[in-house]
């Protein structure tokens, strides 16, 4: 076949089918595999061109700051760490940029995980009552009724609060929303032992030792 002459309808579809065998071989589209060819018969090369699409506002400096800082102050809203941003980075910043660059230091927000609040003595009383029953046996603990209560109120409004963690770090005590308990609420009483569950009691009002 001379230069210039015309190819045969049959011979451009098997042309094409053997484009598309290539593509599926090595699990690339033909629009790829047509962009590499260009390329390489533009320049004369194979490699990627550097310098392509955009570029980030904040490097990896500026990403260790800002891990730093979203670690320091856990419970701070996205808008106060982006008008941080920009006075510390002296950068035009957006709420998505922030964003984005927190998910980029391997963090999120979370909704804060609630523990009820306990002071210095509470935790020592318990760390004793544990010392004391250390050496317990498993016949022993049998004869324990275990009991907990429950509080049920209505709150209007948004619930919780957010803190900025991985998610490695949920129980890190920085990351726990302190709660305390409030009167006028709806209490749920209940047990269980070796012998099963106890029935739910449900008292109005506070439930105290007795």
């Amino acid at each position: 076949m001379g230069r210039g002459s015309p190819i045969s309808p049959m011979l451009r579809q098997k042309i094409v089918e053997q484009y598309r065998k290539i593509a599926k071989s090595f699990k690339l589209s033909p629009s790829t595999m047509h962009n590499i060819i260009h390329r390489f018969r533009e320049s004369g090369t194979i490699s990627v061109r550097k310098g392509q699409g955009r570029k980030t506002i904040l490097d990896a400096r500026d990403l260790r700051a800002l891990r730093r800082h979203c670690i320091t102050n856990r419970n701070a809203s996205i808008m106060e760490i982006t008008i941080w941003a920009q006075e510390y980075f002296q950068k035009t910043l957006s709420v998505n940029t922030i964003h984005c660059a927190i998910r980029r230091c391997r963090l999120k927000v979370y909704r804060s995980k609630k523990k009820p609040y306990l002071n210095m003595i509470q935790k020592r009383r318990r760390f004793l009552w544990a010392k004391a029953h250390l050496k317990w046996t498993v016949a022993k603990w049998k004869t324990v009724l275990w009991s907990d209560k429950s509080k049920f109120e209505v709150l209007f409004g948004k619930l919780g609060r957010h803190v900025i963690r991985t998610k490695e770090d949920k129980d890190n005590p920085s990351c726990y929303q302190r709660s305390v308990q409030k009167p006028a609420s709806l209490m749920i009483w209940g047990c269980m032992s070796e012998c099963g569950m106890g029935s739910l009691h449900i008292w109005k009002g506070t439930i105290n030792a007795e």
